[in-house]
């Protein structure tokens, strides 16, 4: 597998460090097919330096008017945020950043809601347990496979009982439509994907978006990149990745986690496994390693997944 560290459109991985404005700035037009990140949310954590407001959303601002223009006509931005919070009360980022995307033409075709069941316990409001992925296109036609992302039926066994279809599947046999609220465990201490990073996605999160957003061999983009989820998401999947990261701490892990892949070491939640229910008794199943041919890639990419396709088990 070729990883640089500056852009080369001949690489599989692109792992940037700096300033994601000096590596837009280099990356053609029209040239990635998905952008997704999760930006600092201007709360203070290690990797920010907190701003007043107006002065993040320029910041912001900056960043998204140069991710439209290196998107290609066909292609998707999925901005995943939270909340900023100033003396307790809290601001939705994805209101405020709604109409920074508006200005560029940007259509939103969903506000999904990521729903998680762990967190920081409030004492005087609701404790947060979710936040939002504004999913825009660029166009009209944009790549959608709903197929690549389907879940189980509800009712796979449900028939229609009157009308011309009468006793045949009323389902898609394929699975149902995830809708745009997921339930998806997030990232804490005892997660099978924890690393350093205070607020790291979990891959499935982003496998969701790859796979039905882009197709094999196309480019995803995260201008915030972390410790590399998203690149780990793309790489996994026949995509290509590029990413920019300002810390170097966060860069080494995300070159280590693509090493273990490579080698098969990687453990990683997989999207089927459905989320923990105390109610059901947890079986042991040993792991899965998972072969992942990429025809422009050598050697092959492994992932090992810790997988349990029989029973409901915590690996929150």
């Amino acid at each position: 597998m070729k990883i640089t560290g500056s852009f080369d459109p001949d690489a599989d991985a692109i792992i940037y460090e700096g300033d994601c404005l000096d590596l837009l700035s280099v990356i053609p037009s029209e040239f990635v097919q998905l952008i997704v990140t999760s930006p600092p949310y201007n709360i203070g954590k290690e990797y920010e330096n907190r701003l007043i407001l107006d002065d993040y959303l320029a910041q912001q601002r900056k960043v998204i008017e140069k991710c439209v223009s290196i998107l290609k006509s066909t292609g998707s931005i999925c901005w995943q945020v939270g909340n900023w919070v100033d003396n307790g009360a809290i601001i939705p980022l994805d209101i405020l950043l709604y109409p920074i995307f508006a200005s560029f033409g940007l259509k939103l075709r969903n506000r999904i809601i990521w729903h998680f069941g762990h967190g920081l316990h409030a004492s005087k409001r609701f404790s947060g347990r979710y936040e939002v992925i504004l999913w825009f296109t660029k166009t009209d036609q944009y790549t959608f496979n709903l197929d690549s992302i389907r879940v189980p039926q509800k009712y796979p066994t449900k028939k229609y009982f009157k009308g011309p279809h009468i006793g045949e599947l009323s389902g898609n046999p394929l699975g149902k439509n995830p809708s745009d609220i997921w339930e998806i465990p997030n990232v804490k201490s005892n997660h099978v994907e924890k690393t350093i990073h205070p607020c790291q996605f979990p891959v499935e999160l982003i496998e969701r978006l790859v796979l039905s957003m882009t197709d094999e061999n196309d480019w995803v983009f995260d201008p915030f990149m972390g410790v590399g989820s998203t690149a780990i998401a793309s790489l996994m999947h026949k995509r290509r990745a590029i990413g920019a990261e300002i810390k170097r701490e966060y860069n080494a892990i995300t070159k280590e986690r693509i090493a273990f892949a490579e080698k098969g070491e990687l453990r990683v939640r997989p999207m089927e496994r459905p989320v923990y229910d105390p109610n059901v008794k947890a079986k042991s199943i040993p792991p899965k390693t998972i072969e992942l041919n990429r025809e422009f890639a050598q050697p092959l990419l492994f992932i090992e997944y810790a997988h349990n396709d029989l029973h409901r088990e915590s690996v929150k």
